[in-house]
C-alpha cells in the first residue's frame, strides 16, 4: 500500500514539475501573431492550391507578413483582390510572371499508332502501369484524363481526339497536372513562351514516325532556323532554352516536317490540316 501511494507521489510531482515547465516556456517562448494574418489570408481565394510556390494561402499570407513575396505571387487572385491585399499592407502589388501548363505530346487517338484495345481501369496511373494503354508510343499522352481530374480549376478538357486541352485564361499553375500525368508530360511555362515541343519520343527517322505521325524526327530543322543558342538537339529532341538566345518567332517552326514543334498561342492544341512534306502526308498547325 505504501509503495503504491509513494507511486501515486511522485507521478503527481512530476505532473506538477512539467506542468510549471511548460508554462513557463509557454510564456518565454510565446511568437506574438501579427494581427493582419487572419485578415490578408480571408483576401486570398482560399484554394491552397500551391501555385505561389508555398503549402497555401496562410503560408502565402505569412510570406507577405514577412515582405518575401509580393501579392502578385498569388495567380489565382483576380487583379482587383491583387490590388486590395497591396493596398492593405502599404505594399507594392508586384508583377508577376504568367505561367501556363503545357504538355508535351500532341500524338492523340487519331495519330499515334494503336496496336491494342486497352480495357483495364480507366486512369493514366492504372494504363501507365501495364504499357500505353493500347498505343505503340510508350512515351506519349495515354489520353485517359487524370490531368483532367486533377485541374481543380476546369482549365483542362479532354478533347475528341484524346487529347488534354488547356485553356490559359484559367490555368492557375498550380501544377496539380504536372503531379497527375503518370508520363511527365505537363510543364509550366511562361505564357509568352510560344514555342512549344509536342513530342517526348527520344527517337529518329522512320522509328518515330512509325509510332505517330507527328513525333519529332530529329531533323534538327527547327535548331537551324533558331538565333543561336534558342533551340538544340538533345537525344533526338529540340530542347528551347529562351536564355540561350532569340528573338522567337513563329519562323523557327515553319520548317518542322510533322508538327512537333509548334508556335502556340492561347489554347495549346489546334486544329489540324494535313500538308505535303517531302512526299509524305503530316500533320501540321492550321
Amino acid at each position: 500500500m505504501e509503495h503504491l501511494l509513494l507511486a501515486a507521489a511522485i507521478m503527481a510531482g512530476l505532473g506538477l514539475v512539467f506542468g510549471v515547465v511548460l508554462a513557463v516556456a509557454s510564456r518565454l517562448l510565446k511568437v506574438e501573431e501579427d494581427p493582419r494574418l487572419d485578415m490578408v489570408e480571408e483576401a486570398l481565394p482560399g484554394s491552397n492550391c500551391g501555385a505561389c510556390g508555398l503549402p497555401g494561402c496562410r503560408a502565402f499570407a505569412e510570406a507577405l507578413l514577412a515582405g518575401t513575396t509580393s501579392p502578385s505571387g498569388c495567380s489565382v487572385s483576380s487583379p482587383e483582390a491583387i490590388d486590395a491585399i497591396a493596398d492593405m499592407l502599404g505594399v507594392d502589388a508586384g508583377v508577376a510572371v504568367a505561367r501556363v501548363a503545357r504538355l508535351h505530346c500532341a500524338g492523340g487517338r487519331a495519330q499515334a499508332v494503336q496496336v491494342a484495345d486497352y480495357q483495364g481501369v480507366e486512369t493514366c496511373a492504372g494504363a501507365a502501369l501495364v504499357g500505353a494503354a493500347g498505343k505503340s508510343c510508350t512515351w506519349g499522352c495515354i489520353g485517359l484524363g487524370d490531368c483532367e481530374v486533377a485541374c481543380s480549376f476546369g482549365a483542362i478538357t479532354m478533347n475528341d481526339n484524346g487529347l488534354p486541352v488547356v485553356a490559359p485564361a484559367l490555368c492557375t499553375a498550380c501544377g496539380d497536372c504536372v503531379t497527375a500525368c503518370p508520363r511527365d508530360l505537363f510543364e509550366l511555362l511562361p505564357a509568352d513562351q510560344h514555342i512549344i515541343v509536342q513530342c517526348s519520343v527520344p527517337l529518329a527517322g522512320e522509328e518515330a514516325l512509325a509510332l505517330c505521325t507527328v513525333a519529332c524526327d530529329a531533323c534538327g530543322r527547327c535548331a537551324q532556323d533558331a538565333p543561336p543558342g534558342l533551340i538544340t538537339m538533345v537525344g533526338n529532341l529540340p530542347v528551347v532554352d529562351y536564355s540561350g538566345g532569340g528573338p522567337a518567332t513563329p519562323m523557327v517552326v515553319q520548317r518542322c516536317p510533322t508538327g512537333a514543334i509548334r508556335w502556340v498561342e492561347g489554347e495549346q492544341l489546334q486544329e489540324q490540316r494535313p500538308v505535303e512534306v517531302a512526299g509524305r502526308s503530316h500533320a501540321t498547325v492550321g
